[in-house]
């Protein structure tokens, strides 16, 4: 009898001893701001002095795609998820099996991480979630583009209106449209990647191709003003000082976000933003309240013209005009 209940006990032992408890998180999530995804597997009943012994092994649906032989210190990668690799190979022998690779080589489902030493070995699953979703939320997305069209607006319906009223020398046209355009192509590719989905190259790109080139705005409101009036009163270097104000706070706000994943300083870009766009609608109605003020708008070539004619008038007066000279 007592030989029965031995071998009961040294089996129940035996078997004990086989096992390794394993412990992980699930399920894991992954968002667009994930630059790499981190699977956790973890040995609870592990202390050893170096990882020789060990080999992990990570496998998706039965499908190995990484595995590591402490013994030889060689891994193995799948070519679908190239970039995997144990989170710490330092860390191995205290039990941290855990994998980790760059976001959007793994796909959504279950994966499970076996770890093996002697006749030992434990195996346990870990669910993968990817979200997806846009950088910004819609709300800030949306008063970012909006506060850009609303500038791009004011500043054109102060151009027309000073070339209605004024008129407009064909350089400063061009310079105008010239500007316009590039202010134009700018924000339309920039909306075009800022609104994708995700953290990525593509979205930062779009993202400063909307607040980076809305300098053009300054320049241009410098020599709007320069066309309505003679010289430039405290007034207009006010407004001009206040664009260039909330621009730097955009810029600022850029820097701070761009590298950041969700954007923490979002409120900063579109208080610069709101900044200069109450700039440009107080210039706006500056231009219209002083420029309807002005009895005789000068045209554009005045300076220039009424010299030339009074050129022309004195070279006619001489060439008709009899000279009497003494007969000898």
């Amino acid at each position: 009898m007592w030989l029965l209940r031995a071998w009961a006990l040294l089996c129940a032992l035996t078997h004990g001893y086989a096992q390794l408890e394993l412990n992980t998180t699930s399920p894991v999530e992954a968002t667009s701001c994930n630059r790499t995804v981190t699977l956790p597997c973890y040995v609870v009943n592990l202390k050893l002095s170096s990882a020789k012994g060990m080999f992990v092994t990570w496998l998706k649906q039965d499908k190995l795609i990484f595995s590591y032989d402490g013994a030889t210190q060689e891994s193995f990668r799948d070519p679908v998820v190239p970039s995997a690799n144990l989170a710490s190979l330092v860390d191995l022998p205290k039990g941290v099996a855990s994998l980790t690779f760059k976001n959007g080589e793994g796909v959504d489902g279950n994966y499970s991480c076996k770890v093996t030493i002697s006749n030992r070995e434990g195996k346990i699953a870990v669910e993968l979630r990817n979200i997806t979703g846009p950088w910004f939320i819609l709300m800030e997305r949306a008063f970012i583009i909006a506060l850009l069209l609303f500038v791009a607006v004011l500043c054109l319906a102060q151009f027309f209106f000073i070339a209605i009223k004024y008129g407009v020398v064909a350089r400063k046209k061009i310079c105008f449209s010239v500007a316009g355009f590039i202010f134009t192509v700018a924000a339309v590719v920039g909306i075009v990647f800022f609104v994708q989905d995700g953290y990525n190259t593509q979205s930062q790109a779009g993202f400063g191709l909307l607040i980076i080139p809305a300098v053009i705005v300054v320049p241009l409101q410098y020599l709007m003003f320069g066309i309505v009036f003679d010289g430039l009163s405290k007034e207009t270097f006010v407004l001009i000082g206040l664009q260039i104000l909330g621009y730097i706070i955009a810029v600022v706000g850029f820097a701070l976000s761009v590298s950041a994943c969700p954007p923490l300083h979002a409120s900063v870009v579109i208080a610069g933003l709101a900044v200069m766009a109450i700039a440009t609608l107080l210039s706006l109605a500056y231009v219209l309240i002083k420029g309807s003020r002005m009895k005789d708008p000068p045209r554009p070539g005045k300076a220039v013209e009424e010299p030339l004619n009074e050129l022309t008038s004195y070279v006619m007066r001489e060439k008709y005009t009899v000279v009497d000279t003494p007969w000898p």
